[in-house]
């Protein structure tokens, strides 16, 4: 059956109309969330209290930390005030080491209550660590989430994390590399200057380091 030019053109704009639901940029749009990086959230943001602290720089959705002697942090402190998830959330944004050799882009997070935070530590202890601190009084370097990934400098990295009531998941890049049982084990901090980026901060090691397309994703129960 041929069809004449005006039906083309309406089954092409009807087509042009369709959601492109296989789309995974159109699924991450609809996707229920909060983009910390962006307005109004943006201005929330403060450096984090660490002693010989390098500073910080924001643009729209992106972030500079640089070099700290030996910590620059940065912090959200609105986390329960604007009624963000500590459960069943997840959290994306990209991370770049722009020069050194420590952590670049760890970020702190609560589980469960903005009191009980942890951190994923990414590109520690050298720059190549990567991990969950603490979970029953040892760091990433100590318990079984600790790992040694290979961290360049100037490149993009995508971390997302899943924060649920059993588990706590990490992907780099897409790969798994972290799928941590937490029921009935203990979640707390590491000592130290780190805990200024409770409950929700970023955070890196004698190294400059930029933030961007940060994301808190409702996960569902």
């Amino acid at each position: 059956m041929k069809l004449s030019g005006l039906s083309l053109i309406l089954l092409g704009a009807f087509l042009l109309a369709l959601p492109a639901c296989d789309s995974p940029d159109h699924a991450e749009a609809l996707a229920p969330g909060w983009t910390l990086f962006a307005s109004p959230h943006l201005h929330r943001w403060h450096e984090a209290e660490m002693a010989h602290s390098g500073g910080f720089t924001r643009e729209t959705d992106e972030f500079v930390l640089k070099a700290g002697s030996p910590m620059t942090g940065i912090v959200y402190r609105h986390w329960k005030a604007d009624d963000l998830p500590v459960i069943d959330y997840a959290i994306s944004y990209e991370a770049r080491r722009v020069q050194g050799t420590d952590f670049f882009g760890t970020v702190t997070f609560p589980v469960g209550s903005v009191d009980r935070c942890v951190s994923f530590v990414l590109g520690g202890w050298g720059g190549s660590q990567v991990g969950i601190s603490s979970i029953d009084g040892y760091d990433a370097s100590e318990n079984l989430t600790g790992s040694r990934q290979t961290l360049e400098n100037d490149h993009w990295y995508h971390v997302r994390i899943e924060v649920r009531e059993k588990s706590l998941q990490v992907w780099l890049d897409g790969r798994p590399i972290i799928n941590a049982n937490i029921v009935g084990r203990q979640l707390s901090m590491r000592a130290g200057e780190i805990d200024r980026c409770m409950p929700f901060g970023f955070a890196s090691f004698r190294t400059e380091a930029q933030l961007r397309n940060l994301r808190i994703e409702k996960l569902q129960e």
